[in-house]
């Protein structure tokens, strides 16, 4: 990636403020931080923000998290590493990322509810927000 091309933390820091608030109050929610990080990266994944590939991919391996599962991350359709709860939220955060394409249906809703709470289910797709903010904040202004 290019130069930096706005110091964005600088120039609205209240602003980015907020979103690390928000970043830090997730990472104490009832999801644990493995699969917040699994999120993240997924979302990271299908935005294209290298510099949060990175991030995350790094921030897994330091947490214990099997090389395997973090390079089968992209096809975990497909993967024998990923259990059920890991795949609801897959498939959620997928859903979420693509909105404007697919939607996100009953069904898939539902698959949600049987493995988490409704606080869970709300903080996974604010997770899956911010980090569609942060990707596209690091890609649009080259972090």
């Amino acid at each position: 990636m290019s130069e930096l091309r706005l110091a964005y933390n600088n120039l609205s820091p209240e602003a980015y403020k907020g979103l690390i608030e928000c970043k830090n109050a997730l990472d104490k929610s009832g999801l644990g931080k493995e699969l917040i990080e699994l999120v993240y990266l997924r979302v990271s994944q299908i935005n294209g923000c290298a510099f949060c590939l990175d991030m995350h991919a790094s921030s897994l391996r330091s947490n214990g998290v099997s090389n395997k599962k973090i390079d089968t991350l992209a096809g975990w359709q497909v993967s024998h590493h990923f259990n059920s709860l890991e795949r609801a939220a897959l498939a959620w955060t997928e859903a979420v990322v693509n909105i404007a394409t697919s939607g996100t249906s009953d069904a898939l809703f539902n698959e949600l509810k049987y493995h988490f709470s409704d606080e869970q289910i709300s903080d996974l797709t604010i997770a899956i927000g911010l980090m569609s903010a942060f990707n596209r904040i690091a890609i649009a202004l080259r972090q």
